[in-house]
């Protein structure tokens, strides 16, 4: 009997998590076009009729690769749990196009969510809070200066607020010797065709474009590439697309999470963030994991728990 009950307990659970899940459909739309470009967001939520608070999701992958589809699976299961949407988006990849054609992106799929959300997927216009990683990161505080009005909170997570420190700009010395040598034939022999909003995985598409992530970092190339500009001589305009310099008293409250022995994205890089933030009396708070490396790899285990506690409880609160 206590064998057919136990058997019966999970076969009940086993359902019950099948029919959440369930619930918790995805559905993608395409929020832009650009060029006949078609850019897509995946839109995560139950089937209620109620209006949910939203969480908006940006990829990274040095906005050269990357895709919607990648989703931390604790923001998923945050946004399950909570009730929350979830808006996962994609953007027009460099070097195609340039950094202000994706800022430009990022603004339209957020006004996307905004004006067309209630309406299509039952989204709450004024509980939107913004994540990303890595360069998704990056492009989470520019939402903070770019998007009017700005999202209610962000959470960068290992970003960047800058992109012409010398970090982007100059040779890295740890790509030059931690990995081979990329030529500029192999590098680009991978970019330049048509434009892309997303790359998926282990692809060979996404390995030949890492590559030439590869070469840009390992001559001091990406900023100049990337963004359309060169850093010695239009630093001014690369001001607008840097929110380490635009930072004011309206930016939304802010968590940034970093690993102190990142070697992509130097910690420095948020500390200096939560530095103008505290100037300008911004909420803010920086999550620090002492020895961990980008995306918190090699951290230990309790402490990148820990963290990435912190951001979702911080995500809670923003969106009561």
């Amino acid at each position: 009997m206590r064998l057919a009950l136990g058997t019966l307990l999970i076969l009940v659970l086993s359902r019950s998590s099948a029919a959440q899940d369930a619930a918790f459909a995805k559905s993608t739309f395409v929020f832009k076009e650009a060029d006949s470009t078609k850019i897509h967001a995946d839109v995560y939520r139950s089937n209620e009729k109620i209006k949910r608070p939203v969480l908006v999701w940006i990829h990274g992958g040095a906005l050269i690769m990357g895709s919607r589809t990648g989703v931390p699976k604790n923001l998923l299961d945050l946004c399950r749990t909570e009730n929350y949407i979830l808006v996962s988006i994609d953007y027009r990849l460099a070097p195609e196009v340039k950094l202000p054609a994706i800022i430009d992106d990022v603004k339209d799929a957020m006004k996307w969510v905004r004006d067309k959300g209630p309406e299509i997927f039952r989204a709450d216009p004024d509980k939107i809070v913004v994540a990303g990683g890595s360069a998704g990161g990056y492009l989470t505080l520019m939402t903070g200066i770019a998007v009017q009005p700005p999202p209610k909170a962000l959470v960068a997570y290992w970003g960047y607020g800058d992109v012409d420190g010398d970090w982007y700009t100059k040779p890295s010395e740890f790509y030059r010797k931690s990995v081979p040598l990329v030529s500029k034939e192999e590098a680009y022999a991978a970019v330049g065709k048509e434009v892309l909003t997303g790359t998926d995985g282990k692809t060979p598409e996404q390995k030949a474009r890492g590559k030439f992530y590869l070469h840009l970092r390992q001559n001091g190339l990406w900023t100049k590439v990337v963004t359309g500009f060169d850093p010695e001589t239009e630093k001014t305009k690369l001001d607008p697309y840097c929110p380490v310099r635009n930072v004011s008293a309206k930016f939304p409250p802010t968590m940034l999470v970093h690993g102190t022995e990142d070697t992509d994205v130097p910690y420095e890089l948020s500390a200096a963030m939560a530095k103008e933030l505290a100037r300008h009396k911004v909420t803010h708070e920086l999550v620090t994991v002492p020895g961990a490396g980008h995306g918190l790899s090699n951290g230990d285990k309790q402490l990148v728990q820990k963290a990435h506690q912190k951001a979702l409880d911080f995500i809670r609160a923003q969106l009561r």
